[in-house]
């Protein structure tokens, strides 16, 4: 069986992991301050601060931003269902709104139709009263979204405009990597991203004083952390001024971090050759569309990697699904939409989330995949729709 996703660890990420145990220091310490000046770097953020995953990170996102109980932020539905998590976390609701169906984000011009509909002058929610506070634009799949358009309609009506970059590491927008933006960020480590440390997520923002902050919430709330007590060099006792949270990265995770972090632009470059090959093998299939990135999207790590039936709906595309597996190749459905899970469901309709979520499934993509099993994937997923296809046109 061919996997949909692996993580891919070359063996040195041990050499490291050896040192922080050598050390003792494995929690928060000098590994994790190497790992957030890594990837800051590499990002062009100002600042980086790790944390445990990407949804503690984006909980860490709303609280730096003072965005909390009685707040709404708008968001799309079409992403995991984390998306939404890390906002209510905060005491705030999530509103969704419609993707752009090709670009599989977050549309610009629902988002504004979404403001001028649900909300008064004063941002306030014509329903239940809510100030709207801000948008968590989310780069799907690695597709950088429209940030400078998202960008002018937070100034326009006063909000923060934070990016959910999950899967968007070693992605570009107008040239520049995801994470330059100067808007607050998160990233995810997670094994189904593009490098992962088995979990892990980081805080990425221009602004010192949020980093600062970031740092004192991911760690109980304390005003200074043990590795910069340790390194004082004279008695320093912390306090506990406001509500915190254990959301400390280990040294561990990080050395592991730090070595896929080199490894990130060979990993990239794969992943878009074995998209380009599977391009170029679905581009004239016929029943089938390709996602392609637009303009501003100027590079696309292909987190993963989709394909959409032209035709048809969920039942389709399950029949597809389950012939791929029988062949010995592992799918994915397209990402169920978060306003249908039970948890946020309120019978909102959002046709374009709803229409690529039931047309979508997500094909094996990760750089260790051979040449072998490229081919094997394609010749499954030709049969496959051929197959599904005659079946719908007996019926």
């Amino acid at each position: 069986m061919i996997p949909i996703a692996k993580p891919c660890f070359s063996g040195d990420e041990t050499d490291l992991i050896a040192e922080v145990m050598q050390t003792g220091w494995v929690c928060q310490g000098p590994m994790v301050a190497r790992f957030e000046e890594a990837v800051a770097k590499y990002t062009g953020a100002a600042h980086a601060v790790a944390s445990t995953s990407c949804t503690t990170a984006l909980h860490l996102a709303m609280l730096v931003n003072n965005i909390g109980a009685g707040d709404d932020v708008l968001c799309p539905s079409y992403s995991f269902i984390a998306t939404a998590n890390g906002i209510r976390y905060s005491g705030a609701q999530p509103q969704f709104v419609d993707i752009d169906p090709d670009t599989l984000n977050i549309c610009p011009v629902a988002v504004e139709s979404f403001i001028e509909s649900n909300y008064t002058a004063d941002m306030r929610n014509k329903k239940t009263g809510n100030c709207l506070k801000g948008i968590l634009a989310v780069h799907q799949i690695g597709i950088a979204c429209d940030i400078d358009s998202l960008a002018a309609l937070a100034s326009k009506h006063g909000l923060v405009l934070m990016e959910d970059s999950a899967c968007a590491i070693g992605s570009r927008y107008k040239g520049k990597p995801i994470g330059a933006s100067g808007h607050v960020g998160t990233l995810s480590f997670h094994p189904r991203k593009v490098i992962s440390c088995g979990e892990g997520g980081m805080v990425l923002t221009k602004d010192q004083a949020l980093a600062d902050k970031a740092r004192v919430l991911r760690a109980h709330g304390a005003s200074s952390s043990d590795f910069a007590r340790h390194k004082a060099g004279c008695l320093a006792q912390e306090t506990y001024d406001v509500l915190g949270y254990n959301y400390r990265l280990t040294d561990l995770q990080a050395a592991i971090g730090i070595k896929q972090l080199e490894k990130l632009d060979s990993f990239v470059e794969r992943r878009r050759s074995v998209a380009s090959r599977y391009n170029q093998a679905f581009a004239k299939l016929e029943g089938i569309e390709l996602i392609t990135a637009p303009a501003y999207a100027t590079l696309w790590n292909y987190q993963s990697y989709p394909l959409r039936l032209q035709r048809g709906g969920a039942e389709e595309r399950n029949a597809v699904m389950q012939k791929l597996e029988e062949s010995g190749v592992s799918t994915r459905r397209g990402i169920p939409p978060i306003h249908r899970e039970p948890v946020y469901a309120t019978g909102l309709v959002l046709p374009h989330t709803e229409s690529v979520s039931e047309r979508s499934f997500f094909l094996p993509i990760y750089p260790q995949l051979s040449e072998q099993d490229v081919e094997k994937v394609i010749s499954a997923v030709t049969a496959a729709v051929a197959s599904v296809r005659a079946g719908a046109a007996v019926r």
